[in-house]
């Protein structure tokens, strides 16, 4: 152990000598594409202008005020000392959620001066101001702890600061965080009173960390970037530094079990299981991948470091050609709210978090800084339409964590508020930031990377270029760009061709359009028709441009329907669809109250109907399509021709609550197995469902239950000498089977017995067994047990020592 820890030693103390001596390069090289910020671009359109007011006038107001009702804010006033009292809260990053909210609420200052909002946020920079210990340690969780020891820490810590930051104290999560939004606030602003604590902080992890001190990999990653930021504003090389020692610091821990397939034994659920610059896969926590992978691209781009590139490349390729959703979503495993294996992408249970989608928008940002390719833009917008918008409902004040592709008829309803609130935090940052992606420069080009209807000034070679943007986009493929230079000058636009454009669903193999793309891409410059060439997925337009010139594009926006690579098994013999940059689901509200109920085909042809008064203005799309019924005790599969009503994905769930689909049965044999399947069930349990729990008279000691999104309502367990039964219809004169459902990848210490009428039929233990997704297990019962009988009491009770489930599923089936 003593040599491992030698051999770090020496490795990083070379780290930094090279980064040292790279000093006059560093100071130069930065990303290949320079991004237009957010506050030189004003959007007027009907599309993300109500959206961005609802940021200013909802969700930051909104989380601010949560954040006061749930004592986040008020955790700084007692680390202060101003107050009396103990840590609020269920997590020790609840303090980022203070500074996430803190730097969305700077971007809109940016945009539009706010007296009332700058007095807030100088009043909560006050707090976090004497909150911070004397030599720059902020964590109010610690602090409020050293001042009254009653208040526990929690139990992710110990004692010591930093012990647990490789694993979950978030130490370095909540200054990442602290960072970003100190950084955002002083450019809004101008003023440092939250810069200067920002940099306090930052100089007490340069003291900390480094080969001398700590050698201690982030458990999140979020710190390098904002040490990004920082270095940026700043000038401080230090905390350039300071992000490449703590991106090299991975994969070197000897806590590690590296022949464990366990992702927590062997340290890939925090991507520290091999060196930064070997890693060639997405594993673990989603989140944290996607905010490390981020920061890989600042170093690869401000260090000129190739064997950072050469990992992100390898990475980026993984995610988008086995490891992404139709929707952009990404970590599709709630197991470590992680990336699976490749191709496993199942849509019911698929996790997808919010913020998860947020992170990809992030990375994909920055490769397209670093190599000027389209490609990375079209995976941006599609997880920004879909994945990210998802998650936020109209109205700006409830969210979605997870975002599964496919729901039951209980539904899933988006939350007022999270225990974890990471997703409201992220959106309340990132949604008013969204004008900062659409356009970017280099050297010799403007690049229209996103399309929306605005006024952008453009810096561009010590000069400014007004361009106006007029579309109805994403309903529409028309887009009109009047240039305005402050002189007549040649240079390129750059105007992306979105992938769905030319016929491509996503830049890899893993999707693809039934019937490609029909329609060509056309420009025109003034009226004339320019046949333009193509570079890395842009039209390239060159000209000496002059006031009022004119650029009309137009984009072919059909409806196509998508299939799934063969080697996802979830996509077998299924169909989604899209229109533009814009996934398609099919949900209850829209089709009689039922979807999973349906079939489309290859041939299927949809029209598109624009509805200004519906769910916030959207195109809904019909087609013709198959349904099938069969009533209870028959035998027969009737089947009718019917129409099939589809609505953009990140619009469902503001109607109620029922089914939804994205993936839409095209093979009948899927539609056909489940009614049969259906038709063989004499009597279920919803689990976790009140109504249907009472009914089956639900009984038990030691007994839990959770919830959860997507087909199955939730969970039930029973602690150590625990157990829990339902009493469930059989029939009297034939034997039947039991049929219990179990979440593939609990193990561990379940341990338990299945019972009848306090007859053991069955003993079950454990263990992961596939991918995130669920397993029937069958018991049958006896007929000495069900014979002359209407019901029957199926009891799940732990064996000493263990729990008993959880039992997502309960039923009792035809033998």
């Amino acid at each position: 152990m003593k040599l491992n820890k030698i051999i770090n030693t020496v490795f990083l103390l070379s780290i930094f000598f090279l980064a040292s001596c790279k000093k006059n390069n560093t100071d130069t090289n930065d990303y290949t594409c320079k991004d237009v910020d957010f506050t030189h671009v004003h959007c007027n359109d009907h599309f993300w202008t109500p959206r961005l007011e609802t940021a200013r006038t909802i969700t930051i107001p909104y989380a601010f005020r949560k954040c006061e009702e749930t004592g986040r804010i008020n955790n700084f006033a007692v680390a202060a000392g101003l107050k009396e009292g103990k840590f609020t809260g269920s997590y020790p990053f609840d303090d980022s959620d203070v500074y996430k909210i803190m730097e969305g609420a700077s971007f809109l200052l940016a945009v539009q001066k706010d007296e009332k909002l700058d007095a807030y946020l100088d009043s909560v920079i006050n707090l976090i101001g004497k909150a911070q210990e004397a030599d720059g340690y902020l964590y109010t969780n610690r602090t409020i702890h050293e001042r009254n020891p009653e208040s526990p820490l929690h139990h992710w810590l110990k004692e010591e600061r930093w012990v647990t930051e490789w694993d979950n104290s978030h130490e370095t999560y909540n200054a990442g965080h602290l960072y970003e939004a100190a950084v955002a606030h002083y450019l809004a602003t101008g003023k440092r009173n939250f810069l200067d604590i920002a940099v306090k902080n930052a100089d007490l992890m340069c003291k900390v960390f480094n080969p001398q001190g700590l050698c201690i990999a982030p458990g999140h990653q979020v710190i390098e970037m904002g040490l990004v930021k920082l270095y940026r504003v700043t000038g401080e090389k230090k905390y350039l530094d300071l992000a490449h020692y703590f991106l090299e610091s991975r994969g070197k821990s000897d806590r590690f079990d590296k022949n464990s397939k366990d992702m927590f034994r062997n340290g890939q659920y925090w991507q520290n299981h091999i060196p930064v610059t070997q890693q060639r896969e997405a594993v673990g926590h989603a989140v944290r991948a996607t905010y490390m992978y981020s920061a890989m691209a600042d170093i690869a781009a401000l260090t000129n470091d190739r064997a950072y590139a050469a990992a992100i490349d390898s990475i980026w390729d993984n995610i988008v050609g086995k490891k992404m959703y139709i929707t952009g979503g990404i970590g599709s495993s709630s197991h470590g709210e992680a990336f699976g294996k490749n191709y496993e992408l199942p849509n019911a249970s698929a996790y997808c978090e919010t913020c998860a989608a947020i992170g990809n928008c992030m990375f994909n940002h920055r490769m397209f800084m670093l190599h000027g390719d389209s490609k990375y833009i079209d995976v941006l917008e599609r997880s920004l339409y879909n994945g990210v918008l998802s998650g936020i409902d109209l109205s700006g004040d409830k969210f979605f964590y997870p975002n599964p592709l496919e729901v039951n008829k209980n539904g899933q309803e988006r939350s007022l508020w999270f225990d974890c609130s990471c997703c409201p935090s992220n959106l309340a940052r990132f949604i008013p930031s969204v004008p900062g992606y659409m356009y970017a420069t280099d050297h010799s080009s403007v690049y229209v990377n996103l399309f929306a209807e605005n006024t952008a000034e453009i810096p561009y070679n010590g000069k400014n270029i007004r361009i106006e943007q007029k579309t109805n986009y994403p309903w529409e493929g028309a887009v009109a760009l009047t240039l305005n230079p402050e002189d007549a000058k040649e240079f390129n636009i750059k105007v992306r061709i979105p992938g769905w454009a030319n016929g491509n669903a996503v830049p890899s193999a893993l999707y693809s359009f039934i019937n490609g793309q029909k329609k060509p891409v056309t420009i025109k410059i003034n009226g004339k028709v320019y046949n333009y060439k193509t570079e890395k997925g842009y039209a390239v337009l060159k000209n000496k441009w002059k006031k009022n010139d004119k650029i009309e594009i137009s984009l072919p926006m059909e409806v196509q329907l998508v299939k799934a690579n063969d080697k996802v098994a979830a996509g077998y013999g299924r169909l989604s669809v899209e229109k533009g940059p814009v996934v398609y689901c099919a949900e209850f509200a829209d089709n009689n109250g039922s979807v999973i109920d349906r079939t489309i085909n290859s041939n299927t042809l949809f029209r598109a109907t624009h509805h200004p008064g519906l769910l916030g203005g959207i195109d809904v799309l019909n087609g013709p399509s198959q349904s099938y019924s069969m009533k209870e005790g028959q035998e027969n599969i009737t089947i009718s021709n019917s129409e099939i009503t589809l609505i953009p994905y990140y619009a469902r769930s503001h109607r109620g609550m029922g089914e939804m689909l994205v993936w839409i049965p095209e093979n009948p044999e899927i539609l056909t197995a489940r009614l049969q399947h259906a038709n063989n069930i004499i009597d279920q349990v919803i689990i976790a469902n009140e109504k249907s729990e009472k009914e089956h008279n639900l009984k038990g000691h030691l007994t839990n239950q959770g919830q959860a999104s997507g087909w199955l309502s939730g969970w039930r367990d029973a602690s150590d000498g625990g157990w829990f039964s339902y009493d469930l219809e059989v029939t009297p004169d034939k034997p039947v089977d039991l049929v219990l459902t179990y979440f593939s990848l609990d193990g561990g210490n379940r341990y338990f017995e299945i019972l009848a009428n306090d007859v053991k039929i069955g003993e079950q233990k454990l263990r992961t067994e596939t991918f995130s997704d669920m397993i029937d297990r069958t018991y049958p019962i006896p007929l000495n047990i069900t014979k002359g009988k209407k019901k029957v009491t199926i009891k799940i009770r732990s064996i000493p020592g263990n729990i008993a489930g959880g039992i997502w599923g309960c039923r009792i089936e035809k033998k």
